[in-house]
């Protein structure tokens, strides 16, 4: 009875500490550099939104970000105490650690501790992981919502009772309201009750479950279909976007990729089982491989892949490298007889190996654009009363992000502030009125988004066509600061005996620009979203 008892601690330690340290480790990453001095575009937006009230929030997700809307209250709770970068991140932190635990905890129960302690800590030091770790979106809740939820399946399978598939669809609904991409989640766990061969009463729990996250998303689903203009910019995925995707799961680092592929295809033939006996390879192969490999089918006619909308199937691919290197030490055991040691010693190898990587990944300029050094241009140029003509309007993100650094200044084109609107970035005045407001300056200072610069852009919004109009034949440049992800230009009205002389690249199906006008001194077009 006493070595018994002896023994069943040892081990409850030897799962609680795979556990643990996998979960240890994802926060030191995701904490290490957290504030890096700058938002990105897509975090300006959770940080702004999540700063309205209730009310605010649910009035813009009426035309805008609906799939995002769980998770803007929840970072509304978040960031009124108070609103910062760090606290902006934190949540990511917490869920990409939370995550790691999950990948050990199913490592540990359909294996054994030291392949749970393996898999976490591999999904801890994947630069994917380290990136979302530190993003102030959703994905890395949602990849830890889908890492419970495969948990909790395993749980719920074994078990006569309600309680833990209520628990199981749930955690899925919850899971897919902070994004409605994991909605793929459920195919992937269709796949596992297949591999693992489950009885009729394990399917008729799962249907109920799935049917019930179903109902609960069916409001979500409809909504969004109205927005999908918001994924217009998503192009069709190719060859490309599979070895891209197969690198940010697996580390972009050849000396990582080869063998964590090798160990892969170790792992993949199944163990033979008893029908209804979940084995780790029938719980992590569907989930890494079918999220992907459907988004990205459909993509190939209506373009929804992103791959942050399936950073959740990563949680699969250590569980499979894993299970591999499992086998490898049972093959060899004389070579590895400190098997355990030796795979935490070979995770700190690729920990090494990708650590440059995940070092450059805290510089705020690894992002598409650094909001915060726009504002501080802004704040050097501009000064309390000056007229500003943010085009397009979304350049006005970096003014809602940082609002100190445009304190004062005069928005011509706003007619209603962005909260008031229920807009990302606020309702302007109809081009008549914009005209009539600009008639009344002498000078005025374009805040522009690379693009919006180029001969070549052409706005379907009559207002910035407007914008654009109004500036190139009143007005020229006598200013221009380009700072990365920002053209500050000021323009001086045009002295009334000058002509206005056509340009030689006019922009097509608009009237031609004045020398000097926002086409005159552009930089190439960036990323239209």
């Amino acid at each position: 009875m006493t070595h018994a008892w002896v023994r069943r601690s040892a081990a409850r330690r030897a799962e609680a500490v795979a556990v643990l340290l996998p979960v240890l480790v994802m926060l030191v990453i995701g904490l290490w550099g957290l504030d890096r001095g700058g938002m990105w575009r897509d975090e300006a937006v959770t940080f702004q939104v999540a700063r309205r009230s209730v009310p605010q929030i649910w009035h813009l997700l009426h035309s805008v970000d609906v799939v995002h809307g769980l998770y803007y209250l929840l970072m509304h709770a978040v960031l009124a105490p108070h609103p910062g970068e760090v606290a902006l991140r934190l949540p990511s932190v917490c869920g990409a650690a939370a995550a790691a635990g999950f990948v050990a905890a199913l490592g540990v129960r359909l294996c054994r501790p030291r392949v749970g302690l393996w898999a976490g800590l591999l999904y801890a030091v994947t630069p994917m992981t380290g990136h979302f770790a530190q993003e102030g979106r959703s994905y890395a809740l949602v990849a830890a919502g889908a890492a419970g939820a495969t948990l909790l399946l395993v749980r719920a399978a074994r078990s006569a009772r309600p309680g833990p598939w209520c628990a199981y669809g749930a955690t899925v609904a919850v899971t897919c309201l902070l994004h409605e991409m994991a909605l793929l989640l459920l195919l992937a766990h269709a796949g596992t009750l297949v591999l693992a061969r489950v009885p009729a009463r394990v399917w008729r729990a799962w249907i109920t479950a799935a049917a019930a996250v179903g109902l609960v998303l069916l409001p979500l689903v409809l909504v969004s279909q109205g927005q999908s203009a918001q994924v217009a910019w998503l192009s069709r995925p190719g060859l490309g976007s599979v070895k891209r995707l197969l690198g940010l799961f697996t580390g972009p680092a050849r000396l990582v990729t080869v063998p964590y592929l090798a160990l892969v295809v170790l792992a993949l033939r199944p163990p033979r089982t008893r029908p209804g006996t979940f084995s780790l390879q029938a719980v992590a192969l569907p989930l890494v491989t079918v999220p992907p490999a459907v988004l990205l089918a459909v993509s190939r006619w209506w373009p929804l892949y992103d791959e942050r909308y399936v950073l959740y199937a990563l949680a699969g691919a250590p569980l499979l490298a894993a299970a591999g290197a499992e086998r490898l030490a049972a093959r060899l055991p004389r070579l590895l007889p400190h098997a355990a040691l030796s795979g935490v010693l070979a995770v700190t190898l690729v920990f090494a190996v990708q650590l440059p990587l995940l070092r450059r990944d805290r510089v705020p300029d690894r992002r598409p654009d650094n909001l915060a050094a726009v504002s501080a241009v802004a704040h050097r140029e501009l000064r309390p009363g000056d007229p500003v003509l943010f085009l397009p309007s979304i350049a006005r993100r970096s003014a809602l992000a940082y609002p100190k650094a445009f304190r004062g200044i005069r928005d011509i084109a706003l007619s209603v502030p962005a909260p008031a609107s229920g807009t990302l970035y606020g309702r302007e005045a109809d081009p008549g009125e914009l005209r009539r407001r600009l008639d009344r300056l002498d000078r005025v200072w374009l805040v522009a988004a690379p693009f919006a610069t180029a001969p070549a852009w052409y706005p379907g919004s009559a207002t910035e066509r407007a914008k654009l109009a109004v500036v190139d034949e009143q007005f020229v440049p006598r200013e221009e600061v380009v700072r990365r992800g920002v053209t500050l230009r000021l323009y001086v009205r045009r002295p009334t005996y000058t002509p206005v002389i056509p340009t030689a690249r006019p922009r097509p199906e608009r009237p031609s620009a004045g020398r000097g006008g926002p086409g005159a001194l552009g930089s190439p077009p960036g990323p239209r979203r």
